[in-house]
């Protein structure tokens, strides 16, 4: 179980520094402390922000995982053959980290986050942040559905590893509120530097997957190991 909760951190962090939800979390908070421009308003932001976002993980974590076990014949599909399916997941989900398979899936637009942005406080920033959680880009998706689910349902976690995923996808936003009350100017050196380094996060990220997946396949599905 401590395997998968680092796991489920490690992709909570990989998720939130992808450019899709890096580019929303970034103007939101920076809109909600853009108008009065309190050194505790930006941080009551992006606290209120990232909880949002952990709570719209942790229920739909939950939902999704307490749906499947729920069900006896699903639920002892999936203990018997979660190995077996693990394999292609895996790959499938490196495949997509790695560039070699695109999606199309809506989400929201840093523009569209920034005129939301604009017209709340503290509860709005809990309501965004679960509504851009949410809106998944292929990446999180990818990372949510094919990395994180498939470990909540083989260790019955219906709320603990959600719950880690969802803190971690939220710390990045607590740094960058901190960031924009102490020194703004900084903050798009800090999202070059996380841009660069969610490159080689998913490189490395998506090559471990594709080998795992391969690894499972091999063991689990052909049996040659």
């Amino acid at each position: 179980m401590g395997w998968a909760i680092l796991t489920s951190f490690y992709l909570g962090i990989l998720t939130s520094i992808s450019p899709c939800p890096l580019a929303t979390n970034i103007a939101a908070i920076s809109f909600l402390g853009a108008r009065t421009g309190r050194t505790s308003r930006v941080l009551l932001g992006g606290a209120m922000y990232g909880l949002g976002r952990t709570l719209a993980y942790v229920m739909l974590g939950a939902a999704i995982v307490a749906g499947l076990l729920s069900v006896p014949t699903v639920s002892e599909f999936l203990r018997t053959y979660m190995n077996s399916i693990l394999g292609p997941v895996l790959i499938l989900t490196g495949m997509l980290l790695l560039g070699l398979i695109r999606l199309r899936l809506p989400s929201v637009s840093a523009d569209r986050a920034q005129r939301l942005a604009e017209r709340g406080g503290p509860l709005s920033a809990a309501v965004m942040g679960a509504m851009f959680a949410l809106s998944m880009c292929p990446v999180s998706a990818g990372l949510f559905f094919g990395g994180l689910i498939p470990r909540a349902v083989e260790h019955e976690s219906y709320v603990l590893l959600p719950c880690v995923f969802g803190v971690a996808t939220g710390l990045p936003v607590i740094i960058f509120a901190l960031l924009l009350a102490f020194a703004a100017t900084r903050v798009a050196k800090a999202f070059n530097i996380l841009t660069q380094i969610d490159k080689w996060f998913r490189l490395i990220t998506g090559t471990v997957f594709v080998a795992a997946g391969i690894y499972y396949c091999l063991v689990y599905i052909f049996r040659v190991l």
